[in-house]
């Protein structure tokens, strides 16, 4: 009798598996990845006027982790981290993408290599629906023989500050919604990236959201207004998701490339225009707040690499939860991502970051094997307009960080933990821990390449640069 039962069971179990394909369903990824958006410009991180409810329910419905930092404290570099698992100094790439010249005078690529290991291909060769729309930046639009996204792993793309044709900025919500309606209607699982383009500058204004903060100065009412309209898009994509009842399968994360900026003198409010994105007001309207920590934009401390990450996965990831403790990088998505996909990653591949699901479960982490590594070029000695952007490398080993300027003459420690303002340089206390930082720093910097290799230069680039 109890065999007899068994295959009954059994019975029903294979006919379970030919319902479904025989394969478990796939948990669907969206990444919303902003553009210079501070810790501290969310109404749910305190924010004194600007208005984000919908990003504000990826944080109610998920959980908010507060030590997430970007791989570097601009644009193109936190890109390349995403998209590779991998430092970005990997690749030469410690800078925005700028027109050849400047590529070049600052040894750089002139785009980042399609043949990387890349985290939209490998969740494409693993059956995943895959798409980009919004920012691209990991080539630039005064570039065009750039590769254009769809050759890193993309289906489906609309992108701005790439090569051919630029998508309007405000596109990039209704492109992802009819992606997502395609893939649910093709019964495939879907991973996309929402790369938004606020608050960058130009800061691309409209009426409707200029009305909603029509009590405030003219450049506080020009920020808020264009975080309120990105703040809409993404709640249309949550709607979306809702509608078509996908919310409970699917991982939605909000963070930025990196802090906010801000001009570092008094500036006057004025229109400038973008070749890849048009007309808009320029810097004189950024008033991005870091939440307190220390520097913006461009810089390696907390306020220029520290920024939102809000993860939302209903059953799976607690909601209302707020995690201070667990150290999370950039370079971690690409693990996270493809272990949550069920997707195994070449022998051949060592990223450079460690996946975060546990962490994103509520579980806590094992203590990172390997340090967190950054590089940036910058000016020393610090200049007095800002007197936060000198530091060209930084580590973090556990609760300690160390910053230095380029040829390692000035050098800060900090103890994360205890000082996550970084306010108390303890170098002069803890000599010891400053010559072991020091030491792995040094080892890091040794792996790299001195220069740019494969093919990643335009045929505009003079050969002799290469």
């Amino acid at each position: 009798m109890k065999t007899q039962s068994f295959r009954i069971l059994l019975g029903f179990f294979a006919i379970a598996l030919l319902s479904t394909g025989g394969a478990v369903a796939k948990t669907n990824i969206v990444f919303i990845f902003a553009d210079d958006w501070g810790w501290g410009d969310l109404s749910c991180h305190g924010h004194p006027y600007v208005k984000t409810p919908n990003i504000d329910r990826i944080a109610k419905e998920g959980t908010d982790f507060y030590r997430f930092t970007t791989a570097s404290g601009v644009c193109s570099p936190s890109r390349t981290a995403v998209m590779t698992g991998h430092f970005p100094a990997r690749y030469n790439i410690d800078g925005h993408f700028a027109w050849v010249p400047s590529n070049a005078k600052r040894n750089m690529p002139d785009w980042l290599d399609p043949k990387a290991p890349l985290l939209p291909r490998f969740l494409k060769e693993a059956g995943y629906a895959t798409a980009h729309f919004g920012k691209w930046h990991l080539a630039n639009n005064m570039i065009p023989d750039s590769p254009l996204p769809s050759e890193y792993g993309y289906d489906a793309y609309g992108a701005f500050n790439c090569a051919g044709e630029q998508m309007p900025v405000h596109e990039d919500a209704r492109h992802a919604i009819d992606f997502i309606e395609k893939s649910h209607a093709e019964e495939k699982p879907f991973f996309i990236n929402l790369w938004l383009h606020e608050p960058h500058t130009p800061f691309h204004t409209v009426p409707k959201y200029r009305w909603r903060f029509r009590d405030l100065e003219e450049a506080d009412n020009i920020y808020a207004s264009v975080l309120s309209h990105a703040d809409d898009r993404v709640g249309e994509v949550l709607d979306a998701l809702d509608r078509l009842e996908l919310a409970d399968d699917t991982l939605v994360i909000f963070s930025s490339d990196n802090g906010p900026a801000r001009a570092s003198r008094p500036t006057k409010l004025e229109l400038t225009h973008d070749t890849a994105t048009g007309a808009g007001y320029g810097i004189g309207a950024a008033k991005g707040v870091t939440g307190g920590r220390r520097g913006y934009k461009g810089a390696l401390f907390e306020g220029g690499i520290g920024v939102p990450f809000l993860a939302r996965w209903p059953g799976k990831i607690a909601a209302g939860a707020v995690d201070k403790r667990s150290v999370v990088s950039a370079v971690d998505l690409l693990p996270t991502f493809c272990e949550i996909a069920g997707v195994a990653l070449p022998s051949s591949y060592v990223p450079d970051g460690v996946s975060q699901v546990r962490a994103l479960m509520g579980k806590a982490q094992p203590p990172r094997k390997n340090p967190l590594f950054w590089k940036m070029q910058a000016a020393w000695p610090p200049r007095k307009t800002r007197p936060d952007h000198w530091v060209s490398y930084a580590i973090v080993d556990q609760h300690w960080k160390l910053v230095t300027n380029k040829d390692a003459s000035h050098r800060e420690l900090f103890d994360l933990k205890a000082d996550p303002f970084e306010k108390r340089d303890l170098k002069s206390e803890n000599p010891a821990i400053v010559d072991q930082l020091g030491k792995k720093l040094e080892q890091w910097k040794a792996t790299l390449p001195l220069k740019p290799t494969g093919d990643v230069f335009s045929k505009e680039r003079v050969s002799s640069d290469q």
